[in-house]
């Protein structure tokens, strides 16, 4: 015989506005409902910090699990609402105008929900919201309401685009400004609470992009700019002493130079790929300056510029990350005049080196830094631009040749870690550590790592080539060499540990006699 079943129940009203496909509450017992469990006897504040480590949707979905839960979600201080969590899958690449409307709609609706000021017994502290430029005033009115009200304190918007960068006319990188111009005049509010903005594909020739992001937006700590500029080969300067920015990241944006002559509050900056031919940016006045990241790949026109000049005045980094992307050094040979702007470097991140160069080179920084506790090395060997798949804007690659003249008593006291990604076991870089321990006599600690995946290699039908020592008996080969090495230097060999043996990453950890108990 078939056993009774309990009666299948509808969906509560309140889970049907949105956010969640219908069939994802489309059944559920009286048992589910008023069944309590272990979990639903944890206090308040523990389910809300619990719910608050998944998105939205998710955490809503829990509203099902009990009476309990019901209305645990409308009690989230912070809220996360992301229009690609609402999309139909499988979804097309690229998303379908059609898959997208649907998807923003079901958003419009689970914002209206969450934003109940009537279903809420708390304010929310902060709102995450992922949208589509084209929906901006579908969730304008909603927002508005909710910050005049009182019940939004902070807002992060990211106005997200799947087209690519390429594929977008200077017309609809122009059309999008003036939908977030309209927008933010449509709903003055929201430059009240916008702590946090991130914008793609964005042409802001006919508009002024300083007094929108930086005399508009008063409340901004950080910035994202993917594809956003005035036009190519633009100058942006940015003067805003009275602005709260904090973190600027700029990605593939056209501008032939940033100035940042006034950002007082500035604590990290960010470039990915730049088109200048020259030094891309300047600095004033910018005393909290801590993290800076340059990433880009050189292109035929680049010029070799003084990272020292790119950085005069600037005396409060702390860490740098410099990422080549398997290019030509864009930076010139220096290691004196560095130490300025080096005064403070505590870590350094130098990325992309291409793995037939020699990274020798990379111990002037070390000379200029001798403050530096960590050092982050990774080498680049993709399949994804060599030969025929290498893009036709890139010339051939230069070995840097920087002729180093050191002072063999010169030592870095303070770096304890080094880090090297993309490890091969190749002679060069077994060099390079050995060169490192005998300059860094407090070295504690070295990591070697695999490299990270990449997409566009996956594509390719010939499979990326894999050096890494993966097999027990190569990795005990590398620690040997290494531990045979240093042992010429009077560190005893009881005090050598293999930390971890995965395919990926191993950690060698080194301690000298005198930090020995």
């Amino acid at each position: 015989m078939v056993a009774a079943q309990e009666p299948r129940k509808e969906c509560p009203p309140d889970l049907t506005s949105g956010l969640f496909r219908a069939d994802d509450f489309c059944t559920y017992s009286p048992k589910q409902l008023d069944g309590e469990d272990r979990l639903s006897t944890l206090t308040d504040d523990l389910l809300l910090s619990i719910l608050g480590r998944v998105s939205s949707r998710v955490a809503a979905r829990t509203s099902v699990l009990s009476t309990r839960w019901r209305h645990l979600s409308w009690w989230l201080p912070e809220l996360s609402i992301n229009v690609k969590d609402v999309l139909s899958a499988p979804c097309a690449d690229p998303i379908e105008a059609n898959d997208m409307e649907q998807a923003m709609a079901s958003l419009t609706k689970a914002t209206r929900s969450l934003l109940d000021k009537q279903q809420r017994e708390s304010s929310i502290s902060s709102l995450h919201l992922n949208l589509i430029s084209n929906f901006l005033c579908e969730v304008g009115q909603l927002i508005g309401d909710a910050i005049d009200s009182g019940l939004l304190k902070d807002l992060d918007l990211t106005i997200l685009d799947e087209i690519e960068p390429l594929d977008c006319s200077e017309e609809e990188l122009q059309q999008r400004a003036q939908d977030i111009d309209a927008f933010f005049t449509a709903y003055p509010s929201v430059l009240l609470c916008l702590t946090k903005l991130s914008l793609k594909n964005v042409g802001f020739d006919k508009l002024d992009m300083h007094h929108l992001l930086f005399d508009c937006c008063k409340q901004l700590t950080h910035l994202t700019l993917h594809h956003c500029d005035t036009g190519s080969f633009s100058l942006f300067k940015i003067d805003a002493p009275g602005s709260k920015l904090r973190v600027l990241e700029i990605e593939k944006c056209r501008f032939l130079r940033i100035d940042l002559v006034c950002l007082p509050k500035l604590e990290k900056f960010l470039w990915e790929t730049w088109v200048s031919q020259v030094a891309p940016l300047t600095f004033g006045f910018v005393p909290s300056l801590g993290e800076l990241e340059l990433s880009s790949g050189s292109n035929c026109d680049q010029r070799l510029f003084r990272l020292s000049e790119l950085l005069h005045g600037v005396t409060s980094i702390h860490t740098l990350t410099l990422d080549f992307q398997g290019e030509t050094l864009w930076v010139q040979a220096e290691m004196e005049e560095l130490r300025t702007a080096f005064s403070k470097l505590r870590k350094l991140f130098v990325r992309g080196i291409f793995v037939e160069f020699d990274i020798s080179w990379t111990t002037a920084f070390l000379v200029a830094a001798p403050s530096i506790e960590m050092l982050h090395i990774e080498v680049w060997e993709h399949t994804c631009d060599v030969g025929e798949a290498r893009p036709a804007s890139y010339h051939d690659r230069k070995s840097p040749r920087w002729e180093m003249h050191l002072d063999s008593s010169s030592e870095n006291r303070l770096l304890k870690e080094l880090e090297f990604a993309g490890f091969k076991s190749l002679e060069q870089q077994f060099t390079f550590i050995r060169s490192m321990l005998e300059r860094c006599p407090n070295l504690q600690k070295i990591v070697l790592r695999d490299e990270e995946q990449c997409d566009d290699c996956d594509t390719l039908k010939v499979p990326r080539p894999s050096r890494f020592p993966r097999k027990e008996d190569e990795q005990e080969m590398v620690v040997k060499r290494i531990r045979d090495e240093m042992f010429v230097d009077g560190l005893s060999q009881d005090a050598i540990w293999l930390h971890g043996a995965l395919s990926v990453c191993f950690v060698l950890i080194f301690l000298f006699l005198f930090l020995l108990p």
